[in-house]
Order: structure tokens, then C-alpha cells, then sequence
């Protein structure tokens, strides 16, 4: 049977790599892709469920954690799979404390690439070597917990607004970005300042704030690795199809 692989990535050259990477692995494999967090939740709406998720930390329309927590409430059963230019230690602890079955740096070279996606589809964990396990005492604060365990629980709809919101739009020009009316962002954001435990706005992006990732990203994929997994020849299966790809637009 084929899986479904989401990857939400908003590099073009590094989904290409993942996917040449992942044909290396198997060729019974589905692509849904995102090249940003508002395609992601749009992807969702359409109740496709993929097998594991690999994503970008730094998406179009990220807030740093948040992507990772809210796809862990949508697919709680879900594997997730981080790909990632950030390689700060407490980073990759705080994916791992939000449930990745991975972190896989972007600055890895293509056969540790494989081998790290090979372990994750096979149901295990990889991460940087010297990051084993969580570090008990560098748990979550009590309130990015707070707000990680709201955003697992909001909607797609419901998440894009807060992401809205967090970006600073107003509710008028939410309403007109979304096509609905005012009334009814206001109703979603009552709902969503309950979820996550504020009262207004200022709050929210407050708590919103304490999922970001301050620091720039430290290492960026080289394009030239694209080339590379394209002249690797390809792992032979029993049951080899060409892989589907369904992209949104």
C-alpha cells in the first residue's frame, strides 16, 4: 500500500531533494505539498491524511512552534518530521517536546538525509547526534504550554486567524482576506482568546510569541544537492510505481 507523504516546505529546490531522497528510499509514495502554512490548512480542510508529516519550521505564515503544535492536534496520530535550517540544541529539545519523531537539520549531506528519513518511516526517532533524549529540566514554561496545547486544539480556520492576528491584520481586513464577515472573525476570535487562555488580542499574539524562534536560521540547503540526489540511481522495490503528487494551487 503507498503512503501519503505531506511535505510542507517553502523551498522548491528542497522538496525536490526530499522527494528524490524519498524515492531513494521506496517509490510507493504519494506527495501532497505546501509551500506555506495557509496551503497547509487549506490541505487540511480537504481531509487528507497523510502517514507522516515533514516540515518546515520556517514557513510563509509560521510563528515558530506554532505550525508543529497545531498539525499535532489535527494529526494527533500522526508522525512529524522536522526539516529545518535552525541546529541550536534547545531548538531541536523543543521540537522533540512537541512530538517530532525527527529533526533533521537542512545542512546534512543527501545519505544522511536518506538515512534519516528511512528511520523515521520505519516508525523511529532521529535526531543530531549528542540530542538522545529530552532534557527533563529544560521543559516548557507554563505558559508556552498553555498556548501550545490551545493552538494543538484550534481549527484550521481558527489558527488562520490567529496567524492573522499575529501578523497584526485587523479584524476588517481579516474578514476581507477570508472572505467572511466581520462577525464572524470576531466569534472565532472569542473562541480561539478561550482556547489559548487570553482575553484580547494583545494577548494573543503575546502568547503567540512565545512559540517564535528569535534567532536567524544557521545553515540553509545547497541548492547543489538537488543534482546530487538526482544522479543517485534509485532503491529497486518489489511493487515500483511512479510515485503521485498532488500539489495544491
Amino acid at each position: 500500500m503507498k503512503k501519503n507523504i505531506l511535505i510542507a516546505e517553502d523551498h522548491p529546490l528542497f522538496r525536490v531533494a526530499l522527494k528524490m531522497a524519498l524515492k531513494n528510499i521506496s517509490q510507493d509514495f504519494i506527495f501532497t505539498e505546501a509551500d506555506s502554512i495557509d496551503l497547509l490548512q487549506r490541505i487540511m480542510e480537504k481531509k487528507v491524511k497523510p502517514d507522516i508529516v515533514i516540515l518546515d519550521l520556517n514557513m510563509p505564515g509560521a510563528h515558530g512552534f506554532s505550525g508543529l503544535h497545531f498539525i499535532r492536534g489535527y494529526y494527533p496520530n500522526c508522525p512529524v518530521v522536522v526539516i529545518s535550517g535552525y541546529e541550536d540544541k534547545e531548538i531541536i529539545l523543543q521540537a522533540m517536546q512537541a512530538g517530532a519523531i525527527a529533526y533533521i537539520p537542512k545542512s546534512v549531506r543527501t545519505e544522511l538525509l536518506i538515512k534519516a528519513l528511512t528511520t523515521a518511516l520505519s516508525g523511529g526517532q532521529w535526531f543530531p547526534e549528542g540530542i538522545v533524549q529530552i532534557d527533563q529540566k529544560k521543559d516548557q514554561s507554563a505558559k508556552s504550554g498553555q498556548t501550545a496545547s490551545g493552538i494543538a486544539s484550534l481549527t484550521p480556520q481558527q489558527f488562520r486567524i490567529l496567524s492573522m492576528v499575529g501578523e497584526g491584520l485587523l479584524n476588517k481586513q481579516i474578514a476581507h482576506e477570508l472572505a467572511i464577515t466581520e462577525a464572524t472573525v470576531k466569534a472565532h476570535l472569542t473562541t480561539l482568546f478561550k482556547k489559548l487562555g487570553v482575553r484580547n488580542r494583545t494577548q494573543a499574539v503575546i502568547a503567540l510569541k512565545t512559540l517564535e524562534i528569535s534567532d536567524e536560521e544557521t545553515a540553509f540547503f545547497n541548492p547543489q544537492d538537488a543534482g546530487n540526489l538526482q544522479k543517485m540511481p534509485l532503491t529497486q522495490t518489489q511493487n515500483s510505481h511512479p510515485p503521485g503528487n498532488n500539489t495544491l494551487h
